[in-house]
């Protein structure tokens, strides 16, 4: 078993341990593949044949080719799901995703692959800048999917459906998005905010490498809304190394820790969360207040937010005796 996300929806790359992303980036990589004589000759067939679909950003997409899992949930939940072609390699969800064509990811897209599928719109993330002018001169619509607060999730919603035609259906998925992360602020309204870590890697077996979330990013706004109190909130960045000794210093009643793979056995899961031991002066260490959270949903920055809110609210309020109670939706 290894903990922390495949990958980051933040931008870190993960040390030994943490495995390869569920929002893009496969292994090191060394950038894009270089333009083949087959890749030019494809973009040239594309677009002198004209059969790539419509040519301007104002047309309504049909044939999607999605780069960015979060963005290929945001497309299902829209209703465009029909639409999409292909998606990257690390896309695994909705279950619909399992049967389409893989055309890479964040460091490997299949240049080759997207053109010979003719897309009318692919879907990008920022900083694949190569991609994109590869994409631009063979005249293929992109669509640049940028993410960072918890905000920004349904805002980007809703500027898809308006992209593809859909702006209905995106304010509905969106509209209940919010609903219900409502729903989990109310719920946890007047309870103690306790001071709260959240692991988003580590090393197995050890105190080693350990990547926690900082003040900014969606991570961090789950964390705040299911309320609890960041560690690390002061320091304004999506994620960052700690030593044990900052930890010690920071002193945090909760601990958090994600896992992208599937659960682990409970055998697993109990020796590694005795790795913790090693630290007794942590106040959530003494409590035993530390919380494994296993599943892919936790570091997508997509639909499924309210499940993580839900998850860390119930973790975070697990143990907490003082307050007044309303149940956690």
């Amino acid at each position: 078993m290894r903990l922390g996300p495949r990958g980051w929806a933040l931008g870190a790359r993960p040390r030994r341990g943490a495995r390869d992303s569920g929002l893009g980036a496969r292994g090191s990589g060394l950038g894009i593949r270089a333009v083949t004589l087959t890749t030019v000759i494809l973009a040239l067939l594309h677009v002198a044949q004209g059969a790539r679909g419509p040519q301007s950003p104002g047309l309504v997409p049909r044939r999607i080719v999605s780069l960015v899992p979060s963005a290929t949930e945001v497309l299902f939940a829209i209703g465009a799901g029909p639409r999409v072609a292909a998606v990257s390699s690390f896309d695994h969800y909705p279950p619909q995703v399992e049967s389409l064509p893989r055309v890479g990811a964040l460091v490997d897209p299949d240049v080759e692959r997207i053109l010979s599928l003719r897309p009318d719109l692919v879907v990008v993330y920022a900083s694949q800048t190569d991609l994109r002018a590869q994409l631009e001169r063979a005249r293929i619509p992109v669509y640049v999917y940028r993410h960072g607060s918890l905000a920004d999730i349904t805002a980007g919603m809703r500027a898809m459906g308006n992209r593809l035609g859909l702006p209905a259906e995106a304010e509905a998925a969106a509209a209940s998005i919010e609903r219900g992360l409502a729903e989990v602020a109310a719920g946890v309204a007047g309870r103690p905010r306790p001071r709260t870590m959240l692991v988003i890697g580590r090393e197995p077996q050890s105190l080693r490498a350990i990547n926690v979330s900082g003040g900014l990013g969606f991570l961090h706004d789950l964390l705040e809304l299911a309320g609890g109190r960041n560690a690390f909130g002061d320091v304004k960045r999506e994620s960052m190394m700690v030593a044990t000794e900052t930890i010690l210093a920071r002193g945090p009643e909760v601990i958090l820790e994600l896992n992208y793979a599937g659960r682990a056995s409970r055998g697993e899961e109990e020796r590694e969360r005795a790795v913790w031991n090693l630290l007794p002066g942590v106040p959530a260490v003494r409590s035993g207040r530390i919380h494994l959270l296993y599943g892919g949903e936790f570091v997508v920055p997509g639909p499924r937010v309210v499940m993580t809110a839900r998850a860390f609210a119930r973790a975070i309020h697990s143990l907490i005796s003082a307050g007044p109670r309303r149940p956690i939706p």
